[in-house]
């Protein structure tokens, strides 16, 4: 078995205030008309005023006094009426904010007193439906089992988020339990939730577990979002659609009030369509919370991560390539990463070729399955213990899909939840061994840096999005590069490089802890220089019509 697979495979007219109108953030239908393949009548056809803007344009507009943060937030509820369950049908959020509105408007009225709180005063945000909101919507992480479970107060980053003026717009759909049910699962469904599906192509699959939130942003349904990842769960639904995502050292985000899986890997992080914004965001979010212990060694460690952004910025760096991309797998990917190491050494960098995953797979074996499934069990307890919903413990949970099996697991089990309760507490021989295991990727991340004189070590974040399918759950499109900085908790970041056949290529890079200014940086440098994201057409599928070759 993948021991990466259960995480990674793991009219719209009328909208815009007149404010908006003359703004020139849309993608042209003229664009989309050119398609003489595809027939008009296949197309949605999207105008959004505000289809890529960044959270620095929408800053300007708001200080300008163009527009409001009410406006905004309602143009994209209005927007997500549209076409998440009509239209196109994405399918990517869960919940509504009810308060959104109220929140800009209250926002707005500081802004208009002289007070702005930053660069997310105003910005509409949606979040993975596991992290708690001490509001009227649910935390379920798209389990039925867990209807009802209303948080008593918000998670650490939504503290964070609210604090520096984001404007929470609601909750994005996931892949049940974070994807942790099943070795056959389809990501981005969920019992609570249904199926996401992938904008750019709507018959392939978002991946996951952070499904519906890259769904969401791709879709331009809010300024930016929040994942969370235990292995890939952020940096492969990132790149499956056109995004940039940072998985951040585990430690500089809180965990506090999100349904856990590992306690040694967990982590949320930003999902954006630019370095930039993603930038702002970690950032905001980042921050030492005395209820989880290990955030305090950011301490210190937290930077300007927007400041100092520069086209230049990979001049001089030594890059590390991971050598297996190059030669198996997809030519078509590989053609597009050689592509990208070639525009790396134009702009001044220094290519290495290295190999890590190997001696990271080497090491470890299958130990982060035994790791997460024994952590997932004591933090899940753990968190079940306080929470309001109707189970109390995993075996609550299991028993629950039993009883519900036609509405919980229409179309695949529950073999890792499991095979997670049987396992014994964290102080088990075996649990040690295997985390001893399992992290030994810290020490050869570290030392392949080291020995190469390295900034950096990139790979391909994944191959083109796989088609959904419910009978045989996920399969793999070759390329994984999130196992070795997921089981060291160490930074990757993820954005787009290129395409095949409308499908988004994603570029990771990844560093030693704490290194996350130094891959922004380099990510920025590569946007900038190639700008391959791409606004979503919600092409219906890109199976051949018959008697036709496209």
């Amino acid at each position: 078995m993948d021991r990466r697979k259960f995480l990674i495979n793991t009219s719209v007219a009328g909208l815009a205030s007149t404010t908006l109108a003359a703004t020139t953030f849309k993608l042209q239908a003229s664009e989309l008309k050119k398609k003489s393949d595809i027939s008009k009548n296949d197309l949605f056809l999207d105008e959004f005023e505000l289809n890529e803007i960044t959270i620095d344009q929408l800053q300007e507009m708001m200080e300008s006094g163009k527009t409001t943060a009410k406006a905004i937030t309602e143009m994209y509820l209005k927007r997500i009426d549209a076409m998440d369950k009509k239209g196109p049908a994405i399918n990517a959020v869960i919940e509504i904010n009810t308060d959104a509105v109220k929140i800009a408007e209250q926002l707005d009225g500081e802004r208009k007193a002289g007070k702005v709180r930053g660069k997310m005063h105003g910005i509409p945000v949606l979040i993975k439906d596991n992290i708690n909101t001490g509001d009227r919507m649910m935390t379920t992480a798209g389990a039925l089992a867990m209807v009802g479970n209303y948080a008593k107060e918000d998670a650490f980053i939504v503290k964070q988020l609210r604090a520096a003026g984001a404007v929470l717009l609601g909750k994005t759909n996931l892949s049940e339990w974070a994807n942790f049910r099943s070795n056959d699962s389809t990501s981005g469904w969920s019992g609570r939730g249904g199926q996401t599906r992938m904008p750019y192509i709507l018959d392939r699959n978002p991946s996951g577990s952070s499904a519906g939130t890259g769904a969401a942003v791709s879709a331009n349904f809010c300024a930016i979002g929040i994942g969370t990842e235990t292995d890939g769960s952020i940096t492969s639904p990132s790149s499956m659609n056109g995004l940039v995502g940072i998985k951040p050292t585990v430690g500089l985000l809180s965990r506090t009030g999100i349904i856990p899986i590992s306690a040694t890997q967990d982590t949320a992080g930003p999902m954006g369509r630019t370095v930039k914004d993603v930038a702002i965001f970690l950032e905001a979010l980042a921050g030492v919370d005395p209820k989880d212990g290990v955030t305090k060694e950011s301490e210190g460690k937290v930077k300007k991560y927007a400041e100092g952004l520069s086209k230049a910025g990979l001049k001089g760096k030594r890059i590390g390539v991971e050598k297996s991309f190059l030669s198996r797998g997809n030519q078509q990917v590989i053609d597009i990463f050689k592509k990208s190491l070639d525009l790396m050494k134009s702009l001044g960098a220094t290519i290495v070729e290295v190999d890590l995953r190997s001696k990271v797979y080497k090491a470890s074996g299958n130990a982060e399955l035994d790791v997460l499934e024994y952590e997932f069990k004591d933090g899940l307890n753990k968190y079940l213990a306080t929470a309001n919903a109707k189970v109390k413990t995993l075996a609550d949970v299991i028993a629950f899909n039993k009883a519900h099996e036609a509405e919980s697991m229409p179309f695949f089990g529950q073999d890792l939840l499991i095979d997670s309760d049987a396992k014994a507490g964290l102080d088990d021989p075996k649990y040690k061994e295997a985390l001893a295991k399992s992290t030994s990727s810290r020490a050869i991340i570290s030392q392949v840096l080291k020995e190469n004189n390295l900034d950096a070590i990139c790979g391909i974040s994944n191959g083109p999005a796989a088609c959904i399918d419910n009978i045989n759950g996920d399969y793999g499109t070759g390329f994984s590069f999130s196992g070795p900085a997921a089981t060291a908790g160490y930074p990757h970041i993820t954005l787009p490089q290129g395409w095949v056949h409308g499908l988004p290529i994603g570029i990771s890079f990844i560093s030693d802890a704490y290194q996350e200014d130094k891959i922004i940086k380099i990510a920025y440098a590569f946007e900038q220089a190639t700008m391959q994201r791409k606004a979503p057409k919600f092409i219906p599928t890109a199976i051949p019509k018959a008697g036709t070759n496209s």
